[in-house]
């Protein structure tokens, strides 16, 4: 596989909803533009010029461009990278406090929604401390 070309994600990988959505995210992902990371792992948060509490509270998007995303604006950044269209950061532009209130209200209850095995439960070397 040729090594990604728009950019890294870095999520939670205690969490198996995040789990879930970063499965959702792959599959769209066709053409392997996304680097998808855990937080836990060794030096990831750095990778994006992001502390371990930015990550903890928010996925957090370092594109092509250089630029770091957290929350909303993260997902609609990498939906945008993954469709090979404008139309999700498009729409987050217009919409950005309602999509900011919704990805936190979700992030603030993300036990609530059904997941999967945790990345780090299932790649436990990955997510050990450096």
């Amino acid at each position: 596989m040729t090594e990604p070309t728009g950019g890294r994600l870095v999520f939670d990988g205690e969490c198996g909803f995040c789990t879930r959505c970063v499965g959702w995210v792959r599959r769209l992902d066709r053409r392997g533009r996304i680097d998808v990371r855990p937080y836990q792992a060794p030096g990831v948060p750095a990778s994006v010029g992001a502390s371990t509490e930015q990550c903890a509270e928010a996925v957090q998007w370092l594109g092509p461009d250089g630029v770091r995303r957290s929350g909303a604006d993260a997902v609609n950044a990498v939906l945008s990278t993954v469709t090979g269209t404008t139309v999700p950061s498009a729409v987050y532009r217009a919409t950005s406090g309602l999509q900011e209130a919704a990805y936190r209200w979700v992030a603030d209850h993300r036990s609530w929604f059904p997941g999967a095995s945790p990345h780090c439960q299932e790649n436990p070397r990955e997510c050990a401390a450096g």
